[in-house]
This record gives structure tokens, C-alpha cells and sequence, in this order.
């Protein structure tokens, strides 16, 4: 299955629904939340953990089954009941109504599928196998959560920081030779070891050896 991979922004003005209160459901509110998406969850019970997140206010938890014409204005859908008639009908509303869906159980009736995601702040790495091994995708995950550790989070900030800066004062050619000169530079060990003061120090330096190069 060929995919066309996106990110989706401004969820917290979206209406998202998931219908469904087990574990799946659990994980996709999840992640949905660290988007700081707008989560309406359909379902008459609910996991521990969704219960907390209603609870304290980060989801609206609608307690009942699903009944067609709860998808009206919703962005999206996620169908995560144990129940395949019920994911059908979620299916059949959403697509009528033009609102993107996710069948947890059947990726030839979804709109999109979920990626593994590894996050270190706005940095967003997604793993997505077509839907074929979920366990491949999860052990891939694994080890780029390995390569790129919490000190690329700090290393986004500082070059968000300065991009300003890089695009007022280098060319495209030299903003490429920025980032590779960055990349192959001690900074990402400075971030680790805690030294933030001494990793922005070091890009002002590889920025004026760029822009000395003219």
C-alpha cells in the first residue's frame, strides 16, 4: 500500500473523535493529547487511563454507545470499538460527512493509518510499515528512540532560535553547509552532557566560519 505521509497541525481547533474505551483506544487518546488535540471519546466504559484524562478535563467523554450523527463536525476519526458493526457504521458516517477515518481493525476502510512515532520535542520521526508488521514498525521505533535521545529536543530549539538569522544572513548553499557542518560537530555530545551555554557557543562559531566563507 502506497501512503502519502503528513503531519497534522492545529488539532486543538479540530473536533476529534474516538469511538471506544479499551486499550487501542487508550493509545491513540495518547497520542492525539500530546498533539493537544480537542479528544471526544464515545464509549460507555472506559480504561483507567482514559478515565483519568476525563477526569481531570484533558478529554470529553461522551458515556454511551456510538449513534450515527455523533461525527457531526468532527476533523477526524478514530473507530476503535471491539465491536466491527459499530466500526462499520462509523465508517460509513464519517465518509459520507468528509471526515478523515481510522478503523483500528481494517486499514482498507481507513482514510489514514497511525504511525509508530518517536518524539523529541517538535521533532517528529514516523514509522509506518503500510500496516504489514506493527512489531517491525515498534522495533524500528525502538532504536531510532536510541539514536536520537532527548538531546535533539534541546538542539531543535536552539536552531529554531536561529533560523532568523540563517536566512537573512546565508545563502541556501550556505545554510546547507550549516547544517552539515553542525551535524558533524560535538554539539548533540554538549546538549547530553548538559552544557547547553557551550552548545550555543558553538553554533555562533560554526555560523561566523560559515559566513566567513562567504
Amino acid at each position: 500500500m502506497n501512503v502519502y505521509p503528513v503531519c497534522l497541525i492545529n488539532l486543538h481547533e479540530k473536533r476529534c473523535v474516538v469511538v471506544g474505551g479499551g486499550g487501542v483506544a487508550e493509545r491513540r487518546v495518547g497520542a492525539l493529547l500530546a498533539c493537544q488535540a480537542r479528544v471526544i471519546v464515545i464509549s460507555p466504559t472506559l480504561t483507567p487511563g482514559l478515565r483519568h484524562w476525563a477526569e481531570t478535563g484533558k478529554l470529553t467523554h461522551v458515556a454511551r454507545s456510538y449513534r450515527n450523527g455523533d461525527l457531526e463536525g468532527a476533523f477526524l476519526c478514530i473507530a476503535a470499538s471491539n465491536d466491527r458493526a459499530v466500526n462499520e457504521q462509523v465508517w460509513r458516517e464519517g465518509s459520507a460527512r468528509g471526515v478523515l477515518v481510522n478503523l483500528v481493525d481494517d486499514m482498507t476502510r481507513s482514510h489514514f493509518i497511525v504511525p509508530a512515532v518517536v518524539r523529541r520535542g517538535d521533532l517528529t520521526i514516523a514509522i509506518s510499515t503500510g500496516g504489514h508488521s506493527p512489531a517491525l514498525a515498534a522495533r524500528i521505533k525502538e532504536e531510532l528512540a536510541a539514536l536520537f535521545g532527548p538531546e535533539y529536543e534541546d538542539l531543535l530549539q536552539l536552531l529554531g532560535a536561529l533560523r532568523p538569522r540563517l536566512r537573512a544572513e546565508l545563502s541556501a548553499q550556505g545554510r546547507r553547509a550549516f547544517a552539515d557542518a553542525v551535524l558533524g560537530s560535538d554539539i548533540c555530545s554538549l546538549l547530553r552532557e548538559g552544557d547547553r551555554a557551550g552548545a550555543r557557543a558553538r553554533l555562533e562559531e560554526i555560523l561566523e566560519s560559515i559566513e566567513e566563507q562567504g
